[in-house]
């Protein structure tokens, strides 16, 4: 394999200027800001600059000291903030909101089936009985990890766990190793049946991370390596060779590339090391290609729900700036520089 090509202090640049134009945005205590302040946790721990995490302490600090709102499924999501400042500052209101919200997961939170989490969201208009969305994966699923093994948590470590292989159970086609959108546990069905490229980013990203967490020794680990392996074999060839990123719909070139899912999955294909380079360079050239002098994440859909059909999918505009968009790709520049710095 050809050794990758990567401009250190061109990713740097790049990086600095997401994260300055993130905090021109405006965020809720909800998933875009989870996703988006994910990524600039992520940029920190890469880079070691400290205004990136100062940025993100004055966004937290001033949102909790309103108190938490209604929580869902998808709001946990700004846990994942919660932990990394109390990793770098050790200040315990951190880590107790962040326990509030574990807390509200494991004895609150609307499940089916064998555990896994309903999809929810933070507004009563939207209700999804027994519907699991491949979301959950990263929003939940990873928070509860990451704080069970912060904490020495075996309940939520555990719970995490569930997740990951409950969705994996549900969403992961045995025949392509792509993961659905969703699955309607009442119809007992994959709903519109699509796989979708950010969902299987969120797939993708969320295993990867995991098994940075989960020991090696621990039998959950090789079902989520087995399960990561087999998806992302199957995703490096859906890969638009002229572009180096991912369609909206994986397997139909006519619909819309799409820039946060492509950020996500080629982070969790840098993971993997050498074996992925060829993959891995095009998806560099393609993202960095994606991401305006201002900064802005260009070709992100917006929110998607599982849509009715495939027409929904390729009608899902992508002219926006979105939170995702810029965490998905903070986390993949991340991502480059930490393979730069500690080749596989």
């Amino acid at each position: 394999m050809p050794a990758l090509v990567i401009d250190d202090n061109r990713i740097r640049e790049v990086i600095d200027q997401v994260v300055n134009r993130t905090f021109r945005m405006d965020f809720s205590w909800d998933w875009p800001g989870g996703v988006a302040f994910y990524g600039v946790c992520e940029a920190y721990r890469a880079t070691g600059n400290e205004t990136y995490l100062e940025k993100v302490k004055a966004w937290v600090d001033e949102n909790m000291a309103e108190g938490l709102p209604k929580l869902s499924v998808n709001g946990v999501s700004i846990g994942h903030s919660l932990l990394t400042l109390y990793e770098a500052t050790r200040e315990e209101a951190y880590m107790e909101t962040a326990k509030e919200m574990a807390e509200f997961l494991t004895r609150q939170a609307p499940r089916f089936g064998d555990g896994i989490f309903q999809h929810t969201v933070n507004s009563e208009s939207y209700n999804f009985p027994e519907q699991a969305w491949v979301d959950t994966m990263f929003m939940a699923g990873y928070f509860l990890l990451r704080i069970g093994a912060l904490l020495g948590r075996s309940d939520y470590f555990g719970d995490g766990l569930r997740q990951y292989h409950g969705h994996e159970n549900v969403l992961q086609d045995a025949v392509s190793n792509l993961y659905y959108h969703g699955w309607d546990n009442i119809a007992g069905n994959h709903m519109s049946g699509i796989n979708w490229c950010r969902g299987n980013a969120w797939a993708a990203l969320t295993m990867a991370r995991a098994l940075e967490i989960v020991p090696v020794t621990h039998p959950s680990f090789m079902i989520i390596e087995g399960s990561l392996r087999d998806q992302l074999s199957a995703l490096v060839r859906l890969q638009d060779e002229k572009s180096g990123l991912w369609h909206t719909i994986l397997q139909d070139p006519s619909s819309p590339l799409e820039t946060s899912g492509s950020a996500g999955i080629a982070a969790a294909v840098l993971t993997k090391g050498r074996l992925y380079n060829k993959y891995t360079q095009r998806a560099i050239d393609g993202i960095l290609a994606q991401i305006a002098d201002d900064g802005t994440v260009t070709g992100v859909s917006a929110g998607t729900a599982v849509m009715v059909d495939a027409d929904g999918y390729r009608g899902v505009p992508d002219k926006r700036i979105q939170g995702w968009g810029q965490g998905l790709a903070l986390a993949f520049l991340a991502e480059v520089l930490r393979v730069k710095e500690n080749p596989y």
